[in-house]
């Protein structure tokens, strides 16, 4: 029998009811004369998975011999969050990544300005996890600025690599001339105590740091392919899963040299030139990787307390 679609996708004979109310189509009975036809999706219509998009943006200002917000815009799984501190000048910032983690296709976009003479230190609340991917890779980028005599200090928790993730992180930061900066980003594969271990995944570490226009330090770090045969090399890390990059841009830097030295031990190197000073540091997990860079960092941070939730 011949007949004709309405609104809510339901064959109807010619005998039922024409006229359907827009507005009040989804009360309306019609008189159907054979069984509505099943409806399938073409496989253009299935959407795509969803994926984790976070955007945010801080700038502070001096103002009355503090550091104070001057904009901060947040939008997706992006959230930050400025806890109450006594201690010092600084402006403590705790970034949140809402979607507790990511993988691949997922983006965090991180941007922020230290305006002059401000003191501006950012964490992160809890470690960062990159899950397992089913295609693609996770992409972190962070975008610093600090103006003159600005002091910066970037120190987000570790960031934990699950099994056959991929993950992309840049960090690109550029320093007035007398701005100081610290940066620290420390990487764990695979949580030992949880019997966690990481075979192949994709990871890479993008840094390109200036000051005064001038290109002071870069670096391309990539880890792919058979992660644990990789690691296991001499020359690499001898089979430890718990690593850190600590860079210190400073005119004082030299003076830290010999404690941090001290501080690393065998566990590492450190090294010091033309106003920075860049350590390596590798453990046999987390735990012992963060005995090594509390006291490092609280060495380094412009005589800051470390962030609180470091120690929650």
């Amino acid at each position: 029998m011949a007949g004709e679609t309405c609104l809510i996708g339901i064959r109807k004979s010619t005998g039922s009811r024409t006229n359907c109310d827009q507005y009040h189509f989804l009360h309306c009975v019609h008189t159907v004369a054979a069984l509505a036809e099943p409806v399938t999706l073409s496989s253009e219509a299935v959407p795509a998975m969803q994926r984790a998009v976070g955007v945010g943006r801080l700038s502070v200002k001096q103002r009355d011999g503090r550091t104070r917000i001057n904009r901060l815009y947040q939008e997706g799984c992006a959230k930050i969050r400025i806890p109450k501190t006594y201690h010092g000048t600084a402006l403590e910032a705790v970034l949140i990544n809402s979607s507790g983690g990511v993988t691949g296709g997922d983006h965090m976009n991180w941007s922020f300005e230290a305006g002059q003479d401000t003191h501006l230190m950012l964490t992160t609340q809890a470690s960062e996890k990159i899950y397992k991917s089913s295609g693609g890779v996770a992409a972190n980028t962070v975008t610093l600025k600090a103006e003159r005599a600005a002091r910066l200090a970037w120190l987000p928790q570790e960031t934990i690599v699950f099994n056959r993730a991929g993950f992309a992180r840049t960090i690109i930061a550029d320093l007035a001339d007398d701005a100081e900066a610290l940066f620290l980003e420390p990487v764990i594969l695979g949580r030992r105590s949880m019997g966690e271990h990481v075979l192949s995944a994709d990871l890479r570490d993008t840094w390109r740091i200036s000051q005064g226009g001038k290109l002071i330090h870069a670096e391309d770090f990539r880890l792919s392919g058979d992660i644990a045969s990789i690691l296991s090399q001499r020359a690499v890390t001898g089979g430890l899963t718990a690593f850190a990059t600590l860079l210190f841009v400073s005119p004082r830097a030299d003076g830290f040299l010999s404690e941090a030295r001290q501080l690393i031990g065998k566990n590492g190197g450190v090294s010091c030139w033309n106003g920075k000073l860049l350590a390596r540091v590798m453990a046999e997990d987390s735990f012992q990787l963060r005995k090594i860079l509390l006291p490092l960092v609280a060495l380094m941070n412009f005589e800051a307390e470390l962030p609180k939730v470091w120690s929650l």
